[in-house]
């Protein structure tokens, strides 16, 4: 077996044998002894250092500067060349002759300062003029004092020129009775009589109640259209159909009610999408009719009182003041509560509605006991003679027995006041709310004795079928209905027409 070879590795060049490439470094000064004497005070030149820079020691040589010519100073003016020299003026003008105090007294009083010692001769006469140095100066005239951005104007004077018109472009003709902004390169142009549009007629009361229901509409139609296209009426489609009715906010009484009456006859049968719609609207009309009524004021006794709940955010002063426009526009009088002491903007709110119809508003401090505030109100209409009051209140969840407590409250005043009152009780339904507001009905009910009902928010995110589960339910009156935000936005409420637009169909308009 060969031995290992073992690798060594090259020894490193010597120095000898490395080129000379550059003198040895002289280190003598190392070597010398270290001592503590100062420094010399001889500055090292230039020349000891390097013999190149021995041009740095010579001695600057100074160079003489020209005396300034300051004789142009006393050059006459060129405006001035013509006119003879002016003599020099005096420091000191000669006043006139100032009469002496003791010169302008009359007799009587040149007696009374004689016995008191006389005039002093120090003191200066009061009637002697200012001298000129202390005299105040006159501003100068402004009017009479050169610009001296004159020049600079003239000099962009261009700036104010009026802009060319681009190339292929007609001058536009200003709006009269209006000037034109000259050389600020804009001008304004009449509007053709084409252009103008006209106001946007207004959308008749169907048109707009369809699509606010156009959430429940559209949903309901597009589910009729898949369940009954093509497809045989069985048990299975009868079951679907009336979950989709359930989901849709009718209830579970309309909804068998309308599966029943779609079940008759046809079992077994095919049936269109237009036939189901036109029993779905039948139906709705059906559960509706009954409380479809108008809102009855009874004048006998004066005022009639209007109390107005429901809970945050349902629209109760905007409802009550599109209210107070209908009745003022009917002729009669009005008297408005602001109850809502909890809510500032409610407050200000009413009085704008007040202002714009004309109507009294009685409020209180933000944080005011609200029955009181409802006394005070009565108590106002009565003096006034006003037909009817509306009260507005806080808006309060139904579930807050203390916040329901304030509402029984109000009402126990109002009937010291009038054993009747209040004579309706309007409760506002957020259209939007959904299964929820079965309960809001009924505990309101209960606590204020709610005889009437406002579907408000109509818009297209609406789920009014809550409307049919609650007249079918509580069979309260649907006195009106809210379909936009303008004080005309709040119509009566028509069976037919709301149960034609939930159901998508074409409907009297």
């Amino acid at each position: 077996m060969p031995a290992a070879e073992t690798l060594v590795p090259p020894a490193p060049a010597s120095a000898e044998a490395a080129p000379d490439t550059a003198a040895p470094a002289d280190t003598s000064f190392l070597d010398r002894p270290v001592t503590d004497a100062p420094l010399a005070d001889e500055p090292i030149t230039a020349a000891e250092t390097d013999p190149a820079l021995a041009f740095l020691d010579e001695p600057d040589v100074p160079v003489a500067e020209p005396d300034a010519d300051f004789s142009w100073l006393d050059a006459p003016a060129e405006d001035d060349a013509d006119q003879p020299a002016a003599p020099p003026a005096s420091p000191f003008t000669p006043e006139p002759a100032t009469p002496s105090p003791a010169a302008v007294m009359t007799p009587a009083e040149a007696e009374i300062v004689g016995a008191d010692g006389g005039v002093s001769p120090e003191l200066p006469s009061p009637l002697a003029p200012i001298p000129p140095a202390l005299a105040p100066r006159e501003a100068p005239d402004a009017a009479a004092a050169p610009d001296e951005d004159d020049d600079d104007r003239d000099a962009f004077s261009w700036l104010d020129a009026p802009l060319p018109p681009e190339p292929g472009e007609t001058a536009r003709a200003p709006i009269p009775g209006r000037a034109a902004a000259e050389g600020e390169g804009w001008a304004l142009r009449e509007a053709r009589a084409d252009a103008v549009l006209a106001a946007e007629p207004r959308k008749p009361f169907f048109q707009r109640l369809r699509e606010g229901l156009s959430r429940s509409s559209n949903q309901l139609s597009g589910q009729i259209t898949a369940l009954f296209t093509k497809r045989r009426l069985d048990e299975e489609t009868l079951q679907q159909f009336e979950d989709v009715l359930i989901q849709a906010d009718l209830g579970v009484e309309t909804a068998m009610r309308i599966t029943d009456r779609l079940s008759d006859g046809r079992f077994g049968k095919e049936i269109t999408g237009d036939a189901v719609r036109q029993i779905l609207a039948e139906e709705v009309e059906r559960a509706l009719a009954p409380v479809a009524l108008p809102l009855e004021l009874d004048l006998s006794v004066k005022p009639h009182v209007i109390l107005v709940v429901g809970v945050n955010g349902t629209g109760k002063t905007t409802t009550i003041g599109k209210l107070t426009a209908k009745l003022v526009r009917g002729g009669l009088s009005v008297t408005l509560g602001a109850g809502d002491t909890f809510r500032a903007a409610a407050v200000e709110q009413l009085k704008i509605w007040g202002e714009r119809t004309g109507s009294p508003v009685v409020a209180r401090a933000i944080g005011a006991d609200a029955a009181g505030l409802a006394f005070e109100a009565y108590d106002e209409a009565v003096r006034n003679g006003s037909d009817v009051l509306i009260i507005d209140t806080a808006g309060r969840l139904q579930n807050r027995a203390e916040l329901m407590d304030e509402l029984a409250k109000i009402v126990r005043v109002l009937q010291k006041r009038e054993p009747d009152a209040p004579h309706t009780v309007l409760q506002t339904l957020d259209a939007t709310t959904g299964q929820n507001a079965l309960s809001q009905v009924e505990i309101f009910r209960n606590v204020a004795g709610v005889n009437g009902l406002v579907m408000t928010k109509l818009d297209g995110t609406a789920r009014g079928g809550i409307l049919v589960a609650i007249a079918a339910k509580h069979k309260l009156p649907v006195f009106f209905v809210g379909v936009g935000e303008g004080i005309d936005d709040l119509e009566p409420f028509k069976a037919r027409d709301f149960a034609e637009a939930i159901a998508g169909r074409a409907g009297t308009a």
